[in-house]
């Protein structure tokens, strides 16, 4: 076998290493809580009747899982949060690149986007629903603008960021626009725009389950069922909702990392 395999294997040795590290390191605070729950429930140190044990939520969470209701629920949340996602990352991106290359759009509309980006997202509800009442359409649009901010401020980043040589050589060499913008502009700045895309990410998850709660009048989503769940003091319900949340929240965090790491896989060759 020649150096250079060998190198190869190491380094893919290593790499997994490296991963299944990380997946440790990720799991000592969860294990740590659920060993601390089952310990402290076996002994009596929490009310059954306010915090279950870790059995009751199982039993609890088996039987949730059998019933139509929940997986409704559940699609209902994914379809909502993905929706409000692309419609606000797609806005956002195209806000910012456009607010950064673009004298009029910055001249125009910068001033008002940095007033309006002040507002908390949540003081947005009463408008909407005073408009959209409390339906699907209300909720998507506040995951939209939940995700806009965060992904048009650093997509503005990222513009800003770029050099003034290579605008230079863009404009010696007189490339057209869409070349510029699609070799040129979106290349440099798109690290910055996938740090916008994961916060947004996060801050669309945490607009679907907010717009649940504060908008529960209509329709089916985790949030409801937390809702529910309180409702009824059913504590198990209310736990596996929180867990469902947070385990969601992680997959989709994972998933745009890994999109992350393949479309900027070019800057960690250079």
């Amino acid at each position: 076998m020649s150096e250079l395999s060998l190198e190869k294997s190491e380094i893919r040795i290593n790499s997994s290493l490296d991963k299944s590290i990380k997946v440790l390191q990720a799991l000592i605070l969860p294990i740590a809580f659920i060993a601390l729950w089952v310990v402290a429930s076996a002994l009596n140190w929490l009310d059954p009747k306010l915090i279950p044990s870790p059995f009751t939520v199982l039993l609890g969470a088996l039987h949730s899982f059998a019933q139509a209701e929940f997986w409704q629920g559940f699609a209902a949340s994914l379809a909502r949060n993905f929706t409000g996602y692309v419609i606000g990352a797609s806005l956002g991106v195209a806000f910012g690149v456009a607010l950064g290359t673009t004298r009029w759009v910055n001249w125009l509309f910068a001033p008002g986007f940095n007033v309006l980006r002040q507002v908390s997202l949540f003081a947005w509800l009463p408008l909407i629903s005073t408009f959209l009442g409390y339906g699907n359409g209300a909720k998507i649009l506040f995951i939209s603008l939940s995700v806009f901010y965060p992904v048009a401020l650093h997509s503005l980043e990222g513009v800003s960021s770029i050099s003034a040589k290579y605008s230079e050589v863009a404009r010696v060499y007189q490339f057209p626009k869409l070349y510029t913008y699609r070799k040129l502009i979106l290349p440099a700045a798109s690290p910055q725009i996938f740090v916008g895309l994961q916060l947004g990410l996060i801050f669309a998850w945490l607009a679907t389950v907010g717009s649940e709660f504060l908008l529960a009048n209509y329709g089916v989503g985790l949030g409801n069922l937390v809702i529910r769940g309180r409702e009824q003091f059913n504590v198990s319900l209310i736990i596996l909702g929180m867990l469902t949340i947070g385990f969601v929240g992680v997959i989709l965090n994972s998933i745009l990392s890994r999109i992350e790491r393949k479309v900027l896989r070019w800057q960690q060759r250079s």
